[in-house]
């Protein structure tokens, strides 16, 4: 197992949905990312709070195998967000995006995390992940997340970290947008010359698509009963991905493509609670038997019944003799 590292916004969200209104609730990218990862590998958090964030959030983050070290206490608040989902959770709307203590935060790497072999680049400014890039040495994999707003507001140094990362997890949506294509084969074309190695296009409820080597995998959705809060699911599927990497100590393919089902069924827990409420409770036993579940979900053929299919295509004289 090897170690991996997460910056970050640790924040604090009040979510107003279907079920009322939920204040000032455990959010941020980085928090949501190093919960998911920690259920695989140990997990290394870079952000910053203020003198608001309870102490008590803290230890339980670090009794959750997550190390705590990194995370710088600002005087000023904590970064807060505010937003409405539509009643039927497929959209919604920012109402108030309050940066407080992020507003002054400049990611300092503590020297015993500069050599993490695995390092993930939460949603934050470009510049940021430009500078985290500047202070880890030789990782084996670079894993970075963006957005629309720093796709608008701040491309030239998106495309700038684009050329020094291993990894681009993006939704599809701000794929299109930032690739200037529409049909995904071509978006993932036009990220890849961006400069990363491996594209992965998340779908939402229609599961995520991974680009690599010339080679495409279509990984499902896990179907939910009941979805209460959408909030942190993508940064727990980058996390969660990142973290089963580490846990092996490779990105071969066939990893990767496991790596994004065990990212999809972390973020399917996610979605079936409040914040990081539902995240918090999952252990590995309960994302391997959602695993398994995945693999019913898309299994359609073994390799025998493949074989058969070929012969019954070629005709009767493809048939095996007795």
């Amino acid at each position: 197992m090897h170690p991996m590292l997460v910056v970050g916004s640790v924040a604090f969200d009040t979510i107003h949905n279907n079920t009322g209104t939920h204040k000032r609730i455990l959010g941020g990218s980085a928090t949501f990312a190093a919960i998911a990862g920690s259920v695989f590998s140990r997990v290394q958090l870079v952000g910053i709070v203020g003198r608001d964030f309870p102490e008590q959030t803290v230890e339980a983050l670090t009794a959750h195998g997550i190390d705590m070290s990194g995370l710088e206490r600002s005087d000023g608040l904590t970064f807060h967000w505010e937003g409405r989902y539509s009643d039927d959770l497929t959209s919604r709307e920012s109402l108030c995006t309050e940066l407080n203590a992020f507003a002054e935060f400049h990611p300092k790497i503590p020297e015993a995390f500069c050599d993490t072999p695995y390092v993930m680049l939460g949603n934050i400014a470009p510049e940021l992940q430009l500078e985290v890039l500047d202070q880890v040495r030789n990782p084996k994999l670079v894993v970075a997340d963006t957005m629309n707003f720093w796709i608008e507001s701040k491309r030239e140094k998106l495309l700038e970290v684009l050329r020094r990362v291993d990894v681009l997890v993006i939704n599809e949506e701000e794929a299109r947008q930032l690739s200037g294509k529409h049909h995904v084969t071509q978006v993932s074309k036009a990220l890849l010359a961006m400069g990363p190695k491996i594209v992965i296009v998340k779908q939402g409820e229609y599961g995520a698509l991974l680009f690599h080597n010339g080679e495409v995998f279509a990984a499902p959705a896990y179907p939910i009963d009941q979805v209460t809060d959408p909030t942190g699911a993508g940064d727990t599927f980058a996390g969660a991905l990142l973290g089963y990497v580490a846990h092996h100590g490779n990105a071969r393919h066939d990893t990767l493509r496991r790596a994004v089902i065990f990212g999809s069924a972390m973020a399917s827990f996610c979605v079936e609670g409040m914040g990081t409420d539902r995240v918090m409770s999952v252990d590995r036993k309960a994302v391997n038997e959602r695993f398994r579940a995945f693999r019913k979900l898309a299994h359609f053929s073994s390799e025998d019944e493949v074989n058969e299919v070929e012969r019954e295509d070629r005709g009767p004289e493809a048939q095996p003799t007795v």
